[in-house]
């Protein structure tokens, strides 16, 4: 078990794709202020560790509980969403299977589009964040540096990453796939967050176009985007105006609401809208317009090729790399459960040596301090190394040894994780 000191479960519980949709999602979606929110919540109600993370496919924590409740509560607190919402799409998973699920979904498995690595930055940003609260204690760290290891490793011996596969890629591939003389079209990116940016950057690649214009609230981080590919740079001011000079709308915002309605497009031209976003950004009732397609990223997901085939033969060496790495880190929790009775019998020991030299002293004249701490020592440390390895290698009753050895040293009982 994982259970530490204080009775508290380790907890992985989320929603994604896989059962909410995207209106689902978008209710409890959290950006970083309502991220920031729930982790200082967290702490002011005792939470000692958890893990926020919020995309376009799922919002998940990880954490220290007594109950799941506990984060839940904190979820829905911080969002639009209810515990009766909730309950209905979401999953829970504890200890060995928490572990099991963040390995997943930080090596690509449990991605909406198979292969798709961009939420270990997130997993990795959120870690720090937590870390920067006094949110993170070593088993987190620890689970978090792990989870890591495997990204990279999958990314590096085996194709599941090969080429991109991602939302941004999908959507490109999408337009590339629909849209005829593409290159001639006018692209209208509004928002570049890292889905836009990286939108951006496979349109760029793979249309050979040279008619995208950008749009983002803050003006100076689309003209930073668009000094790398020499891009045109509008006012926000001017989205409707752009919106009905464009062929293509792809829409990549961070806003809570819809920023892209009906009434916004007075052109009869058609045109293509691509909603990256959770929550939705684009009205649905575009589709009242016999000129405007809309196209949300759940669709988008579901585009598969050749290259989506091919990475799933890369499956079963995925999963042999992270059940290498999730065993090493499990056997690191397992030696864990044991560090403190060790320490305990090795403080019992020393307590025994100490009582036996002060007696070894009145007895010889010329008691020889310094062999005798430099014997005693040594033995202590082979005592309690071998105490150590067949705690670490019983795989029987460790528990009942466990109990065996503060019975017969007459060490208090505790319970860590």
């Amino acid at each position: 078990m994982l259970e530490n000191r204080k009775g508290l479960t380790f907890y992985a519980l989320g929603l994604s794709y896989k059962k909410a949709d995207a209106e689902t999602r978008g209710h409890f979606s959290l950006d970083k202020e309502s991220s920031l929110l729930l982790l200082k919540q967290a702490k002011e109600k005792g939470i000692e560790s958890i893990v926020v993370t919020s995309t376009c496919n799922r919002t998940e924590l990880y954490g220290f509980a007594e109950h799941p409740y506990q984060l839940i509560e904190l979820l829905c607190h911080n969002t639009i969403g209810t515990v009766e919402e909730f309950q209905k799409v979401a999953y829970i998973y504890k200890n060995k299977e928490a572990i099991a699920h963040v390995f997943r979904v930080g090596s690509g498995l449990d991605s909406q589009i198979l292969g798709d690595f961009e939420i270990i930055s997130q997993l990795k940003h959120s870690g720090r964040l937590s870390k920067k609260l006094g949110l993170l204690n070593s088993f987190m760290e620890r689970l978090i540096n792990a989870v890591i290891q495997a990204s990279k490793r999958i990314k590096t011996e085996t194709d599941l990453s090969s080429g991109a596969t991602s939302v941004s890629f999908a959507s490109v591939q999408y337009i590339l796939s629909n849209v005829n003389d593409i290159s001639n079209k006018n692209i209208l990116l509004f928002g570049i967050g890292k889905i836009g940016r990286n939108t951006c950057e496979n349109l760029i690649k793979h249309s050979k176009n040279q008619h995208i214009t950008l749009i983002n609230r803050t003006k100076t981080k689309a003209e930073e985007i668009a000094g790398k590919f020499n891009l045109v740079v509008k006012d926000y001011a001017s989205l409707r105006e752009e919106i009905n000079a464009t062929d293509i709308l792809i829409v990549a915002t961070g806003a809570k609401n819809p920023t892209v309605d009906k009434f916004c497009i007075s052109s009869k031209n058609p045109l293509l809208i691509l909603d990256l976003s959770i929550p939705r950004n684009v009205n649905p009732d575009v589709c009242d317009l016999e000129n405007v397609t809309l196209v949300h990223l759940d669709q988008l997901s579901k585009i598969t090729d050749s290259t989506l085939e091919r990475r799933k033969l890369q499956i079963p060496l995925a999963e042999t790399i992270i059940e290498e790495i999730m065993t090493e880190f499990n056997q690191w929790v397992a030696n864990r459960k044991f560090a403190p009775t060790i320490k305990a019998l090795k403080e019992k020991l020393n307590d025994l040596k100490k009582a036996e030299l002060d007696t070894q002293r009145k007895k010889f004249k010329n008691f020889d301090e310094v062999q005798a701490e430099l014997i005693t020592k040594n033995l202590i440390q082979k005592i309690t190394n071998h105490f150590a390895h067949h705690l670490k290698h019983d795989d029987d009753s460790p528990d009942e040894s466990l109990e065996l050895i503060k019975r017969v040293f007459q060490i208090e009982r505790t319970t860590h994780v």
